[in-house]
């Protein structure tokens, strides 16, 4: 007898097939409902504990990066200008972030050490992870 699970949006799906001629026994029947219960019971305890997480840090998942408050995203955000700016350049200041729905938003400036003139930059922190940067 061959079993095969398949998980999918939530719930487990059990399809068994099996060679001709072997009869599926009440015991095979009960093991199948005991798997699917289970499997069902994990998927409401994991989507519960996801929730309680994102409650704990809105601005965070678990999948992507590590950014959970303004001074991180003021931080990162400040490094990744830096790095877009080219060799030699440097922060002009703090960076400030603004809170939005599902991050920041970080205005701050750049200068390059060649001609010390500043060049704003602002950048967007979604989901816990730096998601777009423009230098005017």
């Amino acid at each position: 007898m061959v079993t095969r699970i398949v998980t999918a949006a939530g719930c487990m799906m059990l399809a068994a097939a099996s060679a001709p001629g072997m009869a599926q026994t009440a015991e095979d029947a009960r093991a199948y409902r005991q798997m699917i219960g289970a499997s069902i019971v994990s998927d409401i305890v994991r989507e519960r504990q996801a929730d309680r997480d994102a409650q704990r840090y809105p601005y965070a998942t678990a999948d992507m990066g590590d950014i959970r408050s303004a001074a991180q995203a003021s931080a990162a955000c400040g490094a990744e200008a830096v790095i877009e700016a080219g060799q030699g350049a440097r922060l002009a200041g703090q960076p400030v972030a603004a809170s939005m729905a599902t991050g920041w938003e970080v205005e701050g400036h750049v200068s390059a050490a060649a001609d010390g003139r500043t060049t704003p930059f602002i950048c967007s922190v979604r989901n816990g992870s730096v998601s777009g940067l423009l230098l005017k």
